[in-house]
């Protein structure tokens, strides 16, 4: 006999975990003659994304505020890469990100067995247009939110906030996503983190978690 589930409300981050997001792949991808191994690419990775902190380069365009070429040009100053290369890399990666099947299919239960689904994600406003228009399955959603187009960012508080402001949650939502501190920020909000490893991996926890009747 088939378990019930309990019907919840599940927010899925999107890059890394339903969009692969692998940099040091695209990387040595864009640039096969520069960046020949993964050290490197984790060199140019780490010079051209930062830690994580507000006012960092890339973080300034998930929050809507630098286009693509003033942002190659500020990581051009500081970095000493080549502007033309930076603006290779920002404009290549919408096509980089492409569905992980297995998240995708986690979707279709999900929303098959009565969940509501959200997305938080830290996205400038191209890629997010991009992604949306591309991907057909956005329509399993109830709704959603880019970081672009608030100004606000994980793992920062007031974005949680916006989120649980403008959705109609019911209990405590579950949480997915494959960045620790943003894990810790919505544990911090009183939602139930998922740290996405992999698809099978979620979909264990969530039957863990009496959110889906089979693993």
């Amino acid at each position: 006999m088939e378990r019930k589930v309990m019907v919840q409300d599940v927010v899925f981050d999107l890059g890394g975990v339903v969009f692969r997001w692998q940099p040091l792949v695209l990387l040595q991808e864009l640039f096969p003659t520069r960046v020949t191994n993964e050290t490197m690419a984790s060199e140019w990775a780490s010079a051209i994304f930062q830690t994580f902190h507000p006012e960092a380069d890339w973080a300034l365009f998930d929050l809507g505020l630098i286009e693509p070429q003033p942002l190659a040009k500020r990581i051009a100053q500081r970095t000493g890469l080549a502007e033309a290369d930076l603006l290779h890399l920002i404009v290549n990666i919408p096509p980089h990100l492409l569905p992980i099947q297995g998240t995708v299919d986690l979707i279709h239960d999900l929303k098959a067995q009565g969940h509501r689904l959200y997305f938080l994600s830290n996205m400038p406003a191209g890629y997010a247009d991009h992604l949306v228009r591309e991907n057909d399955f956005f329509a399993l959603f109830e709704d959603g939110i880019f970081s672009a187009h608030v100004q606000q960012i994980k793992p920062q508080p007031n974005i949680f906030a916006t989120a649980q402001a403008r959705w109609p949650l019911q209990g405590t939502p579950v949480f997915i996503d494959d960045v620790q501190h943003n894990i810790d920020a919505a544990a911090l909000h009183g939602w139930q983190p998922i740290r996405f490893e992999t698809p099978q991996q979620v979909r264990s926890a969530l039957v863990g978690l009496n959110c889906l009747a089979t693993a």
